[in-house]
C-alpha cells in the first residue's frame, strides 16, 4: 500500500491529467455537466457490477472511472468560477465532521451503536446551513424506483418510523397484494378470474401494484436483503433458464413460438434441475 505522500502525488497527477484533457482533447473540452450526467450514471452501475462480482481489480478500475467524473465536474465548476476540487473536498470534510460529533466533537470517544449513528445522521442533516428541510427531501428524483423505495424506507427508519420487528411487515405485504388483485378484478376469496374489464381502472391498478411492490421492498430491507440485488439475481436466473429453454428447443427442432406452455415448462424445469 502507498504512503500519504505517494497518495498526494497520485492525486496531483490526476489533476494534471484532467487539466490537459480539458485543454487539449476536443471531446473532453466539449463536455458539460449535462452531457456527463448519463455517462456518470453508467459508471455508477459499472461500479455496482464490480462490487457484486467481487473482483478487486475491476473495482479499482471502476473507482478510477468514477473519480475521473468527480474531477471532471469540479474542473467545469472551476472554469465557470463556481467551485473547484478543493471546495468539493473541503465541503465533504466539513459535512462529515459536523455529522460525526462522536468522532470529531466534544463527545469524541463516547460509544455509539451503528443504529444510533444512523438516526443522529438524519437529524443533524436537517440542522446544516443550507441543508434539507425534511428528512426525505434529499432522496434523488432520478434514482431507479426499487432503490428509491429502499432509501425512503431506510431514512424513515433512521428516525424511528419502522416496524417493531421484521415479522410485523408481512400482514401489510399480504394486504397490499390483496388490494392489487382486487384492483385488476381478481377476488382473492374465489377462483382467479377477471370480474369484467369495465371494472378495472388502470390508474387504480397501477397505484395498488406500486403499494404492493413498496411493501415487499420494505420487507426485504427489514430482513437485511438488498431488493435491487435480489431482483437483479432473479433477472439473471430467468435469463439463464429462458436461454436454456430457447437453445434446447432449437436443438430439438422445435419452434419456440409454436410450443405450448406445458412443453416450454418441461424444458424450463430441465434447466432448473441443472441448477441454472
Amino acid at each position: 500500500m502507498h504512503g500519504k505522500e505517494e497518495k498526494l502525488k497520485a492525486f496531483e497527477r490526476a489533476l494534471e491529467v484532467m487539466d490537459r484533457l480539458r485543454e487539449e482533447c476536443p471531446w473532453n473540452h466539449a463536455q458539460t455537466n449535462e452531457s456527463l450526467r448519463p455517462l456518470t450514471m453508467e459508471e455508477v452501475y459499472e461500479l455496482s457490477d464490480a462490487v457484486l462480482d467481487g473482483s478487486p481489480s475491476e473495482l479499482r478500475k471502476e473507482l478510477g472511472d468514477l473519480a475521473l467524473h468527480v474531477l471532471f465536474y469540479s474542473k467545469i465548476g472551476e472554469e465557470k468560477g463556481e467551485y473547484d476540487i478543493a471546495d468539493v473536498l473541503d465541503g465533504m470534510c466539513e459535512k462529515m465532521i459536523f455529522r460525526h460529533p462522536h468522532v470529531f466533537g466534544p463527545g469524541a470517544g463516547e460509544g455509539m451503536t451503528a443504529e444510533e449513528v444512523a438516526k443522529a445522521w438524519e437529524l443533524r442533516k436537517k440542522k446544516e446551513k443550507g441543508g434539507k428541510r425534511t428528512i426525505l427531501e434529499g432522496v434523488p428524483r432520478s434514482c431507479e424506483p426499487v432503490r428509491k423505495a429502499f432509501i425512503l424506507q431506510d431514512k424513515a427508519s433512521a428516525v424511528g418510523f419502522d416496524w417493531d420487528s421484521p415479522a410485523d411487515v408481512w400482514p401489510k405485504v399480504d394486504e397490499e397484494v390483496a388490494e392489487a388483485k382486487e384492483a385488476v378484478g381478481l377476488d382473492a376469496c374465489k377462483a382467479p378470474g377477471r370480474s369484467g374489464a369495465g371494472e378495472v381502472s388502470a390508474a387504480h391498478a397501477e397505484e395498488e401494484f406500486g403499494d404492493a411492490m413498496f411493501a415487499l421492498v420494505n420487507a426485504a430491507r427489514l430482513y437485511g436483503i438488498d431488493p435491487s440485488v435480489a431482483l437483479d439475481k432473479a433477472c439473471a436466473k430467468f435469463k439463464r433458464r429462458f436461454t436454456y429453454m430457447e437453445t434446447q428447443a432449437a436443438e430439438r427442432g422445435l419452434d419456440l413460438g409454436k410450443m405450448s406452455l406445458a412443453e416450454m415448462d418441461a424444458i424450463w424445469d430441465e434447466g432448473k434441475a441443472l441448477g441454472l
